[in-house]
């Protein structure tokens, strides 16, 4: 029984391309908590997508993006102010809840420097953001069927258990992040993770550099 059960977790494993996709607007945290925190991934041996050569001056997403979300075992969403104003990272949300419905993805959002209400609810810069949106698409049914999704994708990634940047020291916080991913994933990757050399001085050494810079300002 023991050894059929880890017979599917490997089948499991094996159909994820990436441990993590990283969600984020990149005006706002690519140059901060987000590179800080692929840094702390990537150093306890957590393969993650970060698609940091990203545009976004369309509204669609390329087909290689929208696969690498698909082959992710776990999606990260950092939320900041400026998330909503950007359609690419909205349809890129509405994909990634849907391969938590259809694939059963692990979603965790982080709230970076917005409060998880401004995204459950859409107000203060995301309602900003909406007004924008709704104005852009007032006579488009196609299009205001589309913001509705999008709406309906931030409210639910904002119900589901995160974690609040905000007030606290940046290095802790992705400390405990990068453990709590590291903790959701399947046991081969598990035991991958555990089996490569250095893994926990190369961490160290990030997080004691972060921890010069207890705030993160944009």
């Amino acid at each position: 029984m023991a050894s059929s059960s880890y017979a599917s977790d490997s089948q499991n494993c094996h159909r994820w391309k990436y441990h993590v996709f990283l969600s984020f607007r990149g005006d706002d945290t690519c140059k901060t908590f987000t590179s800080h925190l692929y840094e702390g991934l990537k150093n306890r041996g957590i393969f993650t997508f970060q698609d940091d050569k990203r545009l976004e001056k369309g509204d669609s997403i390329p087909e290689e993006l929208l696969k690498a979300i698909e082959e992710s075992q776990v999606a990260l969403v950092i939320f900041s102010k400026n998330y909503a104003t950007s359609s690419w990272c909205l349809n890129e949300l509405v994909k990634i809840m849907e391969c938590k419905e259809v694939k059963k993805q692990i979603v965790i959002p982080v709230f970076y420097d917005v409060d998880p209400s401004e995204v459950r609810h859409q107000i203060k810069s995301f309602a900003e953001a909406f007004s924008k949106h709704e104005s852009r698409y007032k006579d488009d049914g196609d299009g205001m069927q589309m913001v509705q999704g999008w709406r309906t994708a931030l409210s639910a990634a904002a119900n589901l258990s995160g974690w609040n940047v905000p007030g606290r020291i940046v290095s802790e916080c992705i400390r405990e992040l990068v453990d709590d991913v590291s903790s959701k994933l399947c046991k081969t990757s598990s035991s991958y993770l555990q089996d490569i050399v250095g893994i926990e001085h190369h961490e160290e050494a990030t997080l004691a550099a972060l921890s010069h810079k207890p705030r993160v300002i944009d």
